[in-house]
């Protein structure tokens, strides 16, 4: 039997959370204190499988979640208003749509600084100026401030994969190398 969630109802879940932290933080004008432990609670969930674990495991009571989350809320310490929304998830067995809570939490700390984020997945990490110069480029074709979501993928071989918003950019090698397999099946 499937007991995960739908993508729909634990994004549906993640906005409403994300938005009422987002609104917390803007009504104590903490918004680069929620942006800066937004970043660090990414960074952790994508360094610790323990922290994932936490979240998604059902095995893990809400008390010992709770306490958990506390912990970690503590250790790296986030604002008030996460760190709350943190233990009222923990709470009610919310704690496994983190990873939506986070990307939502980005597009409206994002909004709110008129910037758009855009998800690059390159072969090897890029370097500072790499990233400059893409967020230069973007800004360019957008209109808007871009922030950079780098993450590495080395099966791409190279190249990159740019999302932002709805339009995804592909040069990787490794798409190029799938549509000249499927142009030779279609001659031969």
């Amino acid at each position: 039997m499937d007991v995960s969630e739908p993508a729909s109802i634990s994004s549906g879940i993640a906005e409403r959370y994300a938005t009422a932290i987002f609104e917390l933080s803007q009504e104590t004008k903490k918004l680069s204190d929620l942006e800066a432990g937004v970043d660090d609670l990414a960074a952790a969930m994508d360094d610790s499988a323990d922290l994932r674990e936490v979240i998604s495991s059902p095995v893990i009571s809400r008390d010992d979640q709770g306490k958990a989350i506390a912990a970690v809320a503590k250790k790296m310490k986030l604002s008030a208003a996460l760190a709350q929304g943190l233990g009222v998830m923990a709470e009610k067995r919310r704690l496994f749509v983190l990873p939506q809570l986070i990307a939502q939490l980005r597009a409206l700390i994002a909004d709110q600084k008129g910037e758009i984020s855009a998800d690059v997945t390159s072969a090897k990490a890029l370097t500072k100026t790499q990233s400059d110069k893409l967020a230069k480029t973007l800004k360019a074709r957008v209109g808007k401030d871009v922030k950079i979501n780098a993450t590495v993928d080395e099966s791409l071989i190279g190249g990159l994969i740019v999302k932002v918003g709805s339009k995804m950019i592909d040069t990787s090698i490794r798409s190029k190398l799938s549509s000249l397999q499927n142009s030779m099946k279609e001659v031969g």
